[in-house]
């Protein structure tokens, strides 16, 4: 169609082509429309399908079949729009076709950044007016890159001078715009635009760190544009000063505390002084650890700095003590000393400043002990108590002690010698300088820990000082100083009245035996506490003095006690009776045992057994010191006591098991009751007394114990009805097998009575098994005669054995019939083989029993059994069984056995075989009753089954005449009154109908 008549024709060839365009495909139809040349086509074709299309063919082809038809905005529209075109191809093409209106190629440059072409291709056409298009109404912001493409195809500078002006600051990036003019090095081309930007608002930083850089390179005054404006950025100032001029970057870094910029810049030109001053006025800790860090190599020379001249200008105290807490924090103890002592001792405004002093003063300590004398004097400012102590920390006791002695602390600095210097002389001798009180004081103590007891006792009388009265009386005491004491407590008592002292005064007296003084003492007023001193004097074994002590408080209870050590027993016995005590009347007793004092002893113990906790000590002593007899006669003694209890009963029971065994069992019989059983039997174990461990056992309900111990010491202990009372009392049911061995072995005749007490409880069946393996089931005969009535097998057997070999058939046999609870196939086996015919008849009567019928009938023919032989069949009911046994009486000739075959098995023979067998062997005659009685008997089985089938017959015919007779229909003929609702009442079907009629009667009932 094209080929003939395009003109014609074009309209449906597009038509045609949109429409099978998926099925023809773009390429091929493009072809076809380039072929012939046709431009329109081409555009109208793919003007219907590029905005579905994702060919980057398509759009390219469009852009240029548009560009060829003029379409210029679809042109424009397709660029802008699009994203399936090849970019490169597309901008390639747009400047080739050279258009009058660049903004196609504009607007494909712009989306892809392809600016740098853009502009030298603008340029090279000098299309200035593209430009400014491009910067002013596609994309403002692209303005750097434009800047600087003219810029490298060496535009003239008013150009871009005039660009920049017709452009809006505000929608251009001054950051790029910067970067991209400073990396060409033509800065200064910006100042116009710049100041006019900053003159119509423009508050943006680039700006400023623009008008900052070109001020620095143009040498503009920057210094004063560096300190006043707050607007530009520092770090990236300072980063352009550092090569230019590192004053002017160190002015930039300090303005915005850039501090590891600024100390590298300063590290790196040997500005150290200018460190040290920012460092002093930054005032940063951290800053500060990080100038001071021991990695850093130009510390020393900042530090030297800080010392010699930041420090001395400052005027601060807030800044130099951050200055000396950082020295202080980084450990550098000897710079911090050069630094304080340039503040402190140096004329400045921190001279005396107390905070300074004492850090010196600290840290010499540390760091430079022999600065610290010097200091000290030179100094009058400081704290002194936390000095000294630092002091003493370190070592330095004598600068410790000349601080205590320039600010007058007295007692301190005698402190110092006394706990530090470790100097008593030294102390003593200040002490006497000094002589105050307080110091006598101090040194009275430090000789006390010396030991130096009587010089201490001298000294706190000097000082009048009893406070520490406790301590000198324990000291003295240990020391044996009773002269000096008695001085010291006399001085303590004109000014305190203190238990204590007066205790230990009297105490003095005592040890010193000076009994006279310590009566009237004791007589006068005091406060001293009586009791403890006489305990003292107890222990220490002054009875005498003890006695006065005790006498003067009416101590009983301890007076008898030391009276009982003086030897003055009976009075000792008293003092116990009026003390009335538990813990008195023991120690008087065991007084009087040690002493052998047994009457007195006695009283005492009647005393103490009473009472249930003192009884095992005092049993314990007796038997420690082997009294014996005189424990046991005190307990006897006891035992009518009122307050007599359980443990006397027990005490005295254990004592007579060890000491007069003989006594113990009537002890038990008389108070059992009264006794704690368990001990006893313990007692009686270890004493291996077994009678009256079973007694203990038994009345203690502890049978099964009481049984063992029976048991495994049978030669005293045991008696045949005290044994038989406890065993049938045991609840461990394994004792009474014990028992039961015990008996087989020690006394066998008893055995039978023993297994009738225990019947009701033991297991029969293990105690055959026993005796079985034993191989003494005779011994229990008449034991398992007696159990046989349960029916157990194992009973059962073991008595079958003991008949079998006793031979006692007659007992045999009733006990097979009886009891059934055996094996019977294996006792049968057994009798079988026996020789006496009575034990194989018993055999063949068990087969018959269980049923095996030829082997009963076989070992009856055997012994010639043909009765039981007979009765066996007939009682089997088996047809089979009983004419073999008829054969074999016909085969050996027994007639007799024959006749009685036919009787005792009547109904079980068939009458052909008798006749077969009777005619054959010729008796006919012996048979002759048998079918006599056979004929009658059938003659009248046939009479009434014929009466029966009669009665039978005569019953049908009256039953078919009754239902001949009866109207199949119901009774009445016409059917019209025989429906449901007719006089003929027939009953209503029970089934209803779905057509509405009711269902009618059939004359069956349904």
């Amino acid at each position: 169609m094209i080929k003939h008549n395009i003109r014609q024709n074009l309209q449906a060839v597009v038509q045609v082509a949109t429409k099978y365009s998926d099925l023809l495909g773009p390429v091929r139809l493009i072809d076809l429309f380039e072929k012939y040349k046709t431009s329109e086509g081409l555009f109208y074709y793919l003007g219907s399908i590029v905005n579905l299309s994702e060919d980057p063919d398509v759009h390219f082809k469009y852009i240029e079949a548009a560009t060829k038809m003029g379409q210029f905005n679809e042109v424009e529209r397709i660029c802008r729009d699009s994203n399936f075109y090849n970019a490169e191809k597309v901008k390639n093409f747009l400047k080739e076709a050279r258009l009058q209106e660049q903004l196609p190629l504009i607007i494909v440059c712009d989306r892809f950044n392809f600016v740098h072409d853009l502009v030298l291709y603008l340029y090279q056409q000098q299309q200035f007016q593209s430009i400014e298009t491009y910067v002013q109404r596609v994309n403002p912001s692209r303005t750097p890159s434009v800047i600087g493409g003219l810029l490298d195809v060496d535009c003239d500078e008013n150009i871009i001078k005039n660009l920049l002006s017709t452009v809006n600051p505000a929608s251009i990036p001054i950051d790029e715009l910067v970067s991209e003019v400073e990396t060409r090095n033509r800065l200064k081309l910006l100042l116009p635009f710049l100041e006019a930007t900053l003159a119509a608002g423009n508050q943006q930083q680039a700006v400023f760190n623009a008008l900052a850089k070109i001020y620095i390179d143009s040498n503009n005054n920057p210094e004063k544009f560096l300190k006043e404006n707050d607007q530009y950025d520092t770090l990236t100032v300072g980063k352009y000063c550092e090569k230019r001029d590192p004053n002017l970057a160190f002015i930039a870094y300090s303005k915005g505390q850039n501090d590891l910029e600024l100390v590298n810049i300063t590290n790196e030109n040997g500005m150290y002084r200018n460190q040290a001053r920012y460092l002093l006025e930054r005032a940063d800790r951290e800053l500060w650890t990080f100038v001071l860090s021991e990695n850093n190599i130009h510390r020393r020379s900042v530090i030297d700095q800080v010392t010699a001249t930041a420090v001395p200008e400052s005027t601060d105290p807030a800044k130099v003590s951050e200055a000396v807490a950082a020295f202080l924090a980084s450990d550098l103890p000897l710079e911090l000393i050069e630094l304080l002592e340039k503040i402190v001792l140096e004329p400045s405004p921190f001279s005396d400043n107390a905070n300074l002093q004492n850090l010196l003063l600290f840290t010499a300590a540390k760091a430079d002990k022999g600065k610290v004398m010097d200091y000290i004097h030179r100094l009058d400012n400081f704290s002194a108590p936390d000095i000294a102590s630092a002091c003493i920390e370190v070592g330095l006791h004598e600068e410790a002690f000349e601080i205590y002695k320039k600010t007058g602390d007295k007692t301190s600095a005698v402190n110092v010698l006394v706990e530090n210097v470790v100097s008593i002389d030294r102390a003593q001798a200040f002490a006497e300088e000094v002589d105050l009180p307080e110091v006598w004081s101090k040194v009275a103590k430090a000789q006390l820990d010396g030991l130096r007891v009587s010089d201490s006792i001298e000294s706190y009388i000097k000082a009048e000082d009893p406070k520490n009265y406790e301590e000198v009386i324990e000291t003295a005491v240990r020391a044996g100083k009773d002269e000096d004491l008695v001085k010291y407590l006399r001085m303590a008592r004109k000014t305190l009245r203190e238990p204590a002292i007066d205790t230990a005064l009297a105490f003095c007296y005592a040890r010193m035996d000076e009994l006279g003084e310590l009566e009237d003492f004791l007589r006068g007023t005091n406060v001293a506490n009586v009791e403890e001193s006489g305990d003292k004097a107890y222990e220490e074994g002054l009875y005498q003095a003890s006695k006065i002590f005790y006498t003067s408080i009416s101590n009983w209870a301890k007076l008898a006690t030391t009276l009982v050590h003086l030897g003055e027993y009976q009075a000792a016995v008293e003092c116990a009776r009026k003390a009335n005590n538990i813990k008195v009347w023991k120690q008087v007793h065991e007084a009087c045992v040690e002493k052998k004092e047994f009457r007195l002893a006695q009283i005492c113990g009647l005393n103490l057994i009473v009472d249930a906790e003192q009884l095992q000590t005092l049993v314990k002593q007796y038997e420690r010191n082997g009294y014996f007899d005189e424990l046991i006669g005190l307990l006897e003694q006891g035992l009518g006591l009122e307050r007599a209890h359980m443990g006397m009963f027990t005490e005295l029971g254990i004592a007579l098991s060890k000491y007069h065994p003989e006594r113990l069992m009537e002890h038990l019989k008389l108070f059992w009751s009264r006794m704690n059983l368990p001990k006893i039997i313990r007692a009686c174990e270890e004493a291996n007394l077994w009678p009256e461990l079973v007694f203990c056992y038994y009345h203690y309900d502890e049978f099964d114990n009481a049984a063992l111990a029976v048991i495994e010491r049978p030669e005293n202990s045991w008696e045949h009805q005290q044994f038989k009372e406890i065993v049938v009392k045991v609840a461990n049911l394994e004792i009474y097998y014990r028992a039961i061995n015990f008996y087989l072995e020690q006394h066998p005749s008893l055995l039978t009575d023993l297994l009738q007490a225990l019947t009701a409880r033991i297991d029969v069946n293990r105690v055959v098994k026993m005796f079985e393996k034993s191989d003494n089931l005779p011994l229990i005969k008449p034991f398992l005669v007696n159990v046989q009535s349960q029916n157990k097998r194992t009973v059962n057997n073991a008595i079958n054995d003991l008949l079998i070999e006793e031979e006692d058939y007659k007992t045999l046999r009733d006990s097979v019939e009886n009891y059934d609870n055996y094996d019977p196939v294996e006792l049968a086996a057994r009798l079988e083989k026996h020789d006496l015919i009575f034990f194989r008849q018993i055999a063949a009567s068990i087969y018959r029993k269980n049923k095996r019928w030829e082997k009963s009938i076989a070992l009856s023919k055997q012994d010639k059994l043909f009765k039981d032989a007979i009765e066996t069949a007939a009682i089997s009911g088996k047809t089979d069984v009983v004419e073999d046994l008829v054969r074999y009486f016909v085969d050996i000739g027994s007639r007799e056995c024959y006749v009685g075959m036919l009787y005792a098995c009547y109904d079980l023979i068939r009458p052909d075989l008798v006749l077969e067998i009777s005619w054959r062997n010729g008796l006919t005659d012996f048979a002759m009753p048998y079918m006599i009685n056979m004929l009658c008997q059938q003659t009248k089985d046939l009479a009434a089954l014929k009466a029966d089938n009669e009665a039978r017959k005569n019953k049908e015919k009256e039953q078919e005449k009754d239902e001949t007779n009866t109207p199949i229909l119901g009774g009445n003929r016409l059917m019209i009154t025989a429906g449901p609702g007719g006089m003929g009442g027939a009953p209503q079907a029970p089934y209803g109908q779905t057509n509405g009629f009711a269902p009618q009667p059939t004359g069956f009932g349904f």
